[in-house]
């Protein structure tokens, strides 16, 4: 097997997700979605922020990533 600097690219099959949100989030999300709209001239749906915006929650936690990374070493 050649042996090239890119790794194999991860599983990115979408997954659907459904949850329950309260009307002050949803209020929130549109308000965000409107906002991001003036910024960058393009409406997107909430839909499809969200997956971004979460992402962007999760890489931005430092604990939360050492967690993780401990959980997957095996270290309590």
């Amino acid at each position: 097997m050649v042996d090239i600097k890119l790794a194999r690219l991860p599983d990115r099959t979408p997954v659907k997700l459904a949850i329950t949100i309260t009307p002050d989030l949803q209020a929130a999300l549109n308000d965000y979605a409107a906002i991001y709209a003036q910024a960058y001239g393009r409406e997107e749906p909430v839909t499809e922020l969200i997956p971004a915006m979460l992402a962007s929650f999760l890489e931005s936690d430092r604990n939360f990533a050492r967690a993780r990374d401990d959980a997957r070493k095996g270290r309590p």
